[in-house]
């Protein structure tokens, strides 16, 4: 075989090359093979042949005269290509996250079996509790035989009103987050700094109403599915495999309940009307939400405006005018859902943890 170097291009002959091959300098690429310093092993862009050159005197003259020997082989638009292909890649990402994990977890939620919901509810519980404390096996559930009555008279008047699929289990957490959210399987957890924000126990009364609607809606399971399969997705993109941040990530979602805002309005209905038929006024709901507006509602950012998960929900004001509208019993009477002693030992539930 026989190579010829002139100012443009390479010319190789022989017995064995039918036709004259014409290989021009800027399409020839050095690949880094078994050529040493003495020999240079180059090949044409687009095709797959290469030809050794082990004359170190040709070598070295080539390498001066091709400039582009150590571009990579990018066709024209390569760039432009990747560039449509990561932004058809992300919106591929956005719309699993945002359409169809959203989607798909509203068939799912209805499917799953009510033993392996209450599961997860109480895996979920142990695991917000490790996040609020940063211990390992903490226990913030508030106990005393009085509270715990009153508790339980509180609970038994609203869900008397309709009927679940699984027993409402109601808690108290020993924390000053003016808080209150459901987990999947019926349990739901009232935290001490909402009931001392409380001024009367209807307050109470109308926020837990509010949580049961997300409990019979399922609210939390179609969120703690939603949640669970975005983190499956970016868990793949960035190498989370094993699941870790799983379950810290869904017990934060739930303690933050970041429900959609039908969801919201469809639980305070849910509470307003359970209200109703437990001939209980809606008008305290309203309150409660007013003390919200007032305390965090403003344009200045407080900051303690963390601790109450309540207060992030939004337009406080249209939902307190919601509940007031309601106007459960209008004028009647009422039987309290709390005496004041049963709501003196409700507000007490904690004194025995400290």
């Amino acid at each position: 075989m026989l190579v010829e170097f002139d100012h443009t291009r390479l010319e190789i002959s022989g017995d064995e090359i039918p036709d004259r091959l014409h290989w021009a300098y800027s399409d020839l690429r050095e690949r880094l093979d078994q050529a040493g310093s003495q020999s240079i092993i180059v090949q044409q862009t687009g095709n797959e042949a290469r030809l050794l050159i082990d004359d170190k005197s040709s070598a070295d003259w080539l390498r001066n005269v091709s400039h582009d020997l150590a571009n990579p082989d990018n066709p024209p638009g390569s760039y432009h290509r990747l560039a449509i292909s990561a932004v058809v890649a992300l919106a591929s990402v956005f719309l699993i996250l945002f359409v169809i994990i959203p989607a798909l977890s509203n068939t799912l939620a209805a499917l799953i079996p009510i033993d392996r919901e209450i599961a997860l509810g109480k895996g979920s519980v142990r695991q917000i509790e490790r996040i609020l404390t940063l211990e390992r096996n903490p226990d913030l559930t508030c106990s005393s035989t009085e509270g715990d009555l009153a508790l339980a008279k509180m609970s038994a008047r609203l869900s008397a009103q309709f009927d679940s699929p699984y027993p409402i289990d109601v808690r108290v957490f020993d924390h000053e987050m003016i808080n209150a959210f459901a987990v999947p399987g019926g349990q739901i957890i009232l935290f001490k700094g909402l009931i001392d924000a409380a001024g009367t126990p209807e307050e109470v009364a109308g926020v837990l109403g509010h949580e049961m609607g997300h409990v019979i809606h399922r609210d939390p399971t179609r969120l703690a599915l939603r949640s669970a399969g975005s983190v499956g997705i970016l868990g793949m993109l960035v190498g989370d495999f094993a699941g870790g941040a799983a379950t810290l990530v869904l017990a934060e979602q739930l303690i933050a309940a970041n429900y959609a805002q039908e969801a919201e309005a469809g639980a305070d209905v849910f509470a307003t009307e359970v209200l109703a038929d437990a001939e209980l006024p809606s008008k305290p709901f309203a309150e409660f939400f007013d003390k919200l507006d007032a305390q965090f509602g403003g344009d200045d950012e407080d900051e303690n405006d963390f601790l109450s998960h309540l207060a992030s929900h939004p337009e406080l004001r249209k939902r307190a005018d919601a509940a007031r509208r309601a106007d459960t019993i209008g004028d009647r009477d009422f039987t309290p859902v709390l005496t004041k002693d049963e709501w003196n030992s409700l507000r007490a539930i904690c004194d025995d943890n400290s």
